[in-house]
């Protein structure tokens, strides 16, 4: 990611992105009551972390028409809350943590209205952000789609912030510093959290063979799949 300057965390100094620059730009035309110059630099910020936000929010919901409803309504709740946006933070860290929460409100809406949790949509209008090296046989490509679904329901199956850590550490790759920010908690807190999804995750696949080709240790990484 481009940066242009440095903002200390604790005794380190770190680069800022620059959507915490515009966040910063942004916040400073609110105060001045210039809204629509400052709607129009905002935009700026949804073009550069839509994608992202996208791939969250489909780690949680796996329903395309509900992850565009539910990106737009965090980016619209961070326009609005961008005047007590701390300008010492990071915006994608902030951001974030809005959207992560904004995801478990729908799933909570869901389950309420719901009958039964709503099994995982198709995959369709979600594709991967890398380039398909070469196409897969019919065979190997099933044997993916069952893995991959298998990962997802087991995920979906962990308690809300366990489920939290493992998209954001191992489907984001998010180091255990900026997971503890989005999530409020402390770093040892997000390791325990890790540590014991990672264990019921084992639990609930309950595939030896396909946890040797799947490695789910402590400090390893999921494929990204969305």
């Amino acid at each position: 990611m481009t940066t242009i300057s440095t903002a200390a965390t604790g005794d380190e100094v770190r680069p800022v992105a620059i959507e915490t620059r515009l966040a910063a730009e942004i916040k400073r035309l609110l105060a001045d009551d210039q809204r629509a110059r400052a709607a129009e630099r905002f935009c700026e910020i949804v073009d550069r972390q839509q994608r992202r936000a996208s791939r969250i929010a489909y780690h949680y919901l796996r329903d395309p028409a509900e992850v565009d409803e539910v990106v737009q309504d965090a980016f619209l709740k961070a326009f609005l809350h961008l005047p007590s946006f701390r300008e010492d933070l990071f915006f994608e860290l902030w951001f974030t943590r809005i959207l992560v929460n904004a995801c478990l409100d729908r799933l909570k809406a869901r389950t309420r209205r719901a009958r039964w949790l709503v099994q995982s949509e198709p995959r369709e209008g979600m594709a991967d952000n890398g380039p398909a090296s070469h196409e897969p046989s019919p065979e190997a490509a099933l044997l993916a789609a069952e893995r991959r679904a298998q990962l997802e329901s087991a995920v979906d199956r962990l308690p809300v912030r366990q489920r939290t850590a493992v998209i954001l550490s191992h489907f984001e790759g998010r180091p255990a510093r900026e997971v503890s920010a989005i999530m409020g908690l402390s770093e040892s807190t997000v390791r325990v959290h890790l540590f014991r999804a990672v264990r019921k995750l084992r639990g609930f696949l309950n595939r030896e063979e396909w946890m040797e080709r799947t490695p789910l240790g402590h400090e390893g990484r999921f494929r990204r799949h969305a």
